[in-house]
């Protein structure tokens, strides 16, 4: 099963049900729609969720609208957003930088 590590922040908000989607660059694991995923707590390593993969879409940064944001965190602003994605992967985040944007179902928890 493919796994994806999220900041333990987020864990309750993906259990909650508010949190939907992720996005994702530089995907490295093709992910697509169908596909099961273990999501993990980044900070202990435990399994949090399973979920199955329901809409894969891709754009920049500088595309990302507001109805992105319905099953994300949101930010204060764009310049906090390209931001944090630099610090998940490096300074090479900037615009035009292409996002991958995955909307999950979760299956168990």
């Amino acid at each position: 099963m493919k796994k994806l590590k999220f900041a333990e922040k987020l864990v309750p908000l993906i259990l909650s049900g508010e949190k939907t989607s992720t996005w994702r660059l530089f995907d490295d694991k093709d992910l697509s729609v169908g596909d099961k995923v273990e999501f993990i707590n980044s900070e202990t390593g435990d399994n949090f969720a399973d979920v199955k993969i329901i809409s894969v879409g891709e754009k920049t940064f500088a595309d990302i609208t507001e109805a992105d944001f319905e099953t994300h965190e949101t930010y204060s602003s764009k310049d906090e957003m390209l931001k944090t994605y630099r610090g998940y992967y490096g300074e090479i985040v900037d615009k035009n930088t292409k996002v991958k944007i995955i909307k999950f179902k979760l299956i168990q928890n």
